[in-house]
């Protein structure tokens, strides 16, 4: 189906050097624009971040400190990219989330008027979760063809979790899988440690995921100021940031383990 636009509408990306929107910077945006008339026009910018890239961002994107720094900064292309998305609306996967609010950032770092209120913002990504929720009522329906009866009945939810995971043994039986690395495997099989392996979105050490294993192995911060640091590492410089935990609003587990490596430590 054919958009029903009333004024141009700009499809863009960016890939940048860390996924923090107010710290990181863009060092590649791609735009679509597509007119009412249906015709499209398509730019690309290569940019000099002047900013470290971070080894998560650079294993997803494959770029590299070294080869930006031959390329213009986002300020010295700031006013021609403004000039494109110039009356455009806006659209992007996760863009509401990580895009727009890191292009907004940009502009007003380069000291480019770049206001968003008249435009219309389109994030594909919430339209898909919307429409194909996951819930276990959704999961049910695609996995089993059937609606869920009593659902949010303890156990008519147990049975079909049970059901639903038998399923995708079914249906994704020697079905490859890419990781963000690029590592290729057949992840889920009738196997539970595989199964456990490939629930988790990562290696987490305490049960919510604030604290997780880095690649080393190491129980490592993932949130706050200390994101990415190793717990050992900021407890020796910062011993206060322990009490602060155990008397913030953190899960008992959590607390649990960070007394525990804390202990270790003496």
């Amino acid at each position: 189906m054919e958009l029903n636009l009333k004024k141009p509408i700009a499809f863009f990306d960016i890939e940048a050097t860390g996924l923090n929107v107010t710290k990181d910077r863009i060092i590649e945006i791609s735009v679509l624009k597509v007119n009412p008339n249906g015709l499209e026009d398509a730019k690309t910018w290569l940019l000099n971040p002047d900013y470290p890239i971070t080894e998560e961002a650079s294993k997803i994107h494959g770029y590299s400190d070294k080869e930006l720094t031959d390329k213009p900064t986002f300020k010295q292309k700031a006013k021609e990219i403004a000039n494109f998305l110039k009356g455009c609306d806006l659209a992007g996967y996760n863009s509401l989330k990580f895009d727009i609010p890191m292009l907004v950032e940009e502009f007003i770092r380069a000291g480019v008027d770049f206001d968003i209120k008249n435009r219309k913002l389109i994030d594909v990504q919430n339209i898909f979760m919307k429409m194909e929720q996951r819930t276990l009522n959704a999961a049910y329906r695609f996995y089993l063809g059937k609606e869920l009866e009593n659902a949010h009945a303890a156990e008519a939810d147990t049975k079909a979790t049970y059901e639903v995971l038998k399923a995708q043994l079914d249906m994704y039986a020697n079905t490859e899988f890419t990781d963000k690395e690029g590592n290729t495997s057949i992840p889920v099989e009738n196997d539970m440690q595989m199964l456990h392996d490939f629930s988790m979105h990562n290696r987490n050490a305490d049960l919510i995921g604030q604290i997780v294993y880095n690649k080393d192995g190491k129980e490592t911060f993932n949130f706050g100021k200390h994101k990415g640091k190793t717990v050992v590492e900021i407890f020796s410089k910062d011993p206060s940031y322990y009490s602060w935990i155990m008397n913030a609003d953190f899960p008992q587990y959590t607390k649990k383990l960070l007394t525990n490596i804390k202990l270790d430590m003496i």
